[in-house]
């Protein structure tokens, strides 16, 4: 499975109008878990977030929310943000403009955000355009740093190193709240939490 762990730097110059990373010499991260939610791996996150005093931001799919509205609740109620992920996770280059667009207004039924997150990161320029106007008024948000907790080929410990090794200051990472991704992320989350924690690092929502 290929896919780069830190986005280049041209990609971020190609598509300004998306957020990659957050402009800053402080010392925060912006974790972001995508997915969810689900009854086991959200409250996982959620528990292993409090513990150390940690915010972050959940690009939820609307039928995730439909169906585990309780978990969604916690996730608000925790403090955090929470984001549009569609409402069925469409790949945006393998659906029509319409369809993906009602897509997004769906899950937006069940999703109080101005924050959205391409599923796969697979948007086309037009749609992009569709998604900030349109009536939408949505920000495209992407990411700096892929965990890769979503690839079975790797362990938990290289999801982690991934995130330590390439994470600066206003980095946007990823990890998923989902089944898939739990092996991994039960062991990379606490590390990664701790790692930036003693680093003097402090963990906030997407604005």
């Amino acid at each position: 499975m290929f896919y780069l762990v830190k986005t280049p730097w041209l990609l971020r110059k190609l598509y300004p109008d998306r957020l990659w990373k957050v402009q800053t010499k402080e010392k925060v991260l912006y974790l972001t878990f995508d997915d969810g939610p689900h009854p086991e791996a959200t409250p996982f996150v959620l528990d292993t977030l409090s513990a150390y005093q940690a915010k972050a931001t959940f690009f939820c799919i609307g039928k995730n929310v439909r169906d585990n509205f309780d978990t969604y609740r916690r996730v608000v109620e925790g403090g955090h943000r929470v984001g549009n992920h569609t409402f069925d996770h469409l790949n945006g280059w393998k659906v029509s403009d319409k369809n993906y667009i009602e897509n997004i207004r769906k899950a937006s039924l069940q999703i109080d955000s101005r924050l959205f997150r391409p599923p796969y990161g697979k948007v086309t320029r037009f749609q992009v355009q569709l998604i900030q106007n349109e009536g939408l008024g949505l920000k495209v948000v992407m990411w700096d740093v892929l965990s890769g907790d979503f690839d079975k080929g790797i362990t938990g410990e290289k999801c982690a190193q991934n995130v330590i090794r390439h994470a600066v200051p206003g980095s946007v990472i990823v990890f998923h709240d989902s089944l898939k991704a739990l092996p991994r992320l039960q062991y990379a989350l606490p590390r990664v939490l701790a790692y930036f924690s003693e680093q003097g690092y402090r963990f906030d929502v997407m604005g």
